[in-house]
């Protein structure tokens, strides 16, 4: 029997509060681990200093994830999403805890064999980010706008936290022995236990939340056929008499959803394109050295996630979210003029600018990101959200594999850069 509060207006159902902050968490879960690759990439450079782990790695993932995200994309309707979101977790649970096997069995030693298991390790986690991303983003999209902009915030905490840990663990075995390999685990061991800890939230905390419920009930009586596994973990069974086929029978095709919203999804992937081609390897190979030594990258690192977390709580603020689609463009274009700043900073610059710079960097990516994912589902009903959610995340990750390849450009010219 379906929940009696199921009946009242979504805004007035239990459980909105604790359903932000678990779809928070569950942000957090979706990139901590690759996060956590990208804030001890120092440790890698230490190990494999000859194999550009700040720009391979992500070149390794990228392709994984895309390929990943296309093909569930284009099955979306058929998916189950519960089952889906659950795997990528596990997977990311699993592949982050091979990490550390990898290196105490290895005993932190570099080499073609075991850069060759973290690359392996890594396009794993590709697929785990696709799974999940497309998957949570686009379940959050038939509820309400809050859950992704929560869900977009543990994206950026994710980083924050990171970057927060690696100053920290730095700080603290900076003078022992192994000290960055002390540093490197603790951050594996932590990333592990929050995706581990995100299973078990997906699995019997979120979908027994009332206004939860309420959105995946109004789902499937809209036709989509993705959330009947969550609906039956709530309890609520019979899911066949839920399902308007007449609903289901009116269902933007995949292809007139993205015409529809083809300006938001090219703006998605540009502002993932001049991210990722900045962030995170200009910054460990581009901007020389300064004053700060080998805690310059990673301050400039925790700087851009700190600014990227707090973009994507500024959309909150009423006149500060950017709704009109002709200013999102005019905004997502403008972000382009940090390019030649980038360039001209790293080239005469001093430190202080370069922070202002990644700050500004991170500031807009989180903000324009969350103020398009958040205005797009607008209007549509549920399956169509579903599927809109996932062809975003096809251009998210799109932009960000050809940010990461064009990353390779700012080693024209530079010395001993292969």
């Amino acid at each position: 029997m379906a929940d009696r509060n199921e009946n009242q207006a979504p805004d007035k159902l239990q459980g909105k509060f604790q359903a932000t902050v678990v779809c928070c968490i569950l942000g957090v879960g979706a990139l901590v681990s690759w996060n956590s690759i990208l804030t001890i990439a120092d440790y890698y450079y230490l190990v494999f200093p000859d194999y550009h782990p700040s720009r391979v790695l992500p070149l390794v993932y990228q392709p994984f994830a895309l390929g990943t995200i296309v093909i569930l994309a284009c099955h979306e309707s058929k998916i189950d999403t519960r089952k889906r979101n659950l795997f990528g977790y596990i997977l990311f649970t699993i592949s982050t805890f091979l990490l550390i096997v990898l290196d105490l069995a290895t005993k932190g030693r570099g080499g073609v064999g075991p850069y060759i298991g973290l690359c392996l390790i890594v396009a794993s986690f590709g697929l785990s980010d696709a799974t999940v991303q497309g998957g949570m983003i686009g379940d959050l999209s038939l509820m309400c706008p809050e859950f992704i902009q929560s869900f977009m915030a543990g994206l950026a905490v994710a980083g924050a936290l990171t970057s927060g840990l690696r100053l920290i663990t730095k700080a603290a075995f900076d003078n022992s022995n192994d000290g960055q390999r002390k540093g490197a685990m603790i951050f594996l061991g932590i990333s592990t236990f929050i995706e581990f800890l995100c299973v078990m939230l997906y699995a019997y905390v979120f979908p027994k939340l009332p206004i939860v419920k309420y959105y995946r009930r109004k789902a499937a009586l809209e036709g989509s056929k993705t959330v009947s596994a969550d609906l039956a973990a709530a309890g609520i069974q019979n899911q066949s008499e839920l399902t308007d086929d007449d609903s289901k029978n009116q269902r933007l095709s995949n292809k007139e959803l993205l015409l529809e919203n083809i300006d938001y999804a090219v703006n998605l992937a540009l502002i993932y394109v001049l991210t990722l081609s900045i962030f995170p390897g200009f910054l460990y190979e581009n901007t020389g050295q300064h004053g700060l030594g080998a805690w310059y990258a990673l301050v400039l690192v925790a700087m851009y996630n700190c600014w990227d977390l707090v973009g994507r709580y500024t959309p909150l603020v009423k006149w500060l979210k950017i709704e009109n689609r002709k200013l999102l463009t005019v905004a997502v274009l403008s972000r382009y003029l940090l390019v030649p700043a980038f360039y001209f900073t790293a080239k005469y610059g001093d430190q202080g600018w370069m922070v202002m710079l990644i700050s500004v960097l991170g500031l807009t990516n989180g903000h324009l990101t969350v103020c398009i994912l958040t205005a797009a589902p607008k209007g549509y009903k549920g399956p169509e959200q579903n599927a809109l959610g996932n062809l975003l995340v096809i251009f998210l990750l799109g932009g960000i594999f050809a940010g990461v390849a064009l990353d390779w450009l700012w080693l024209i010219g530079k010395k001993d850069a292969f």
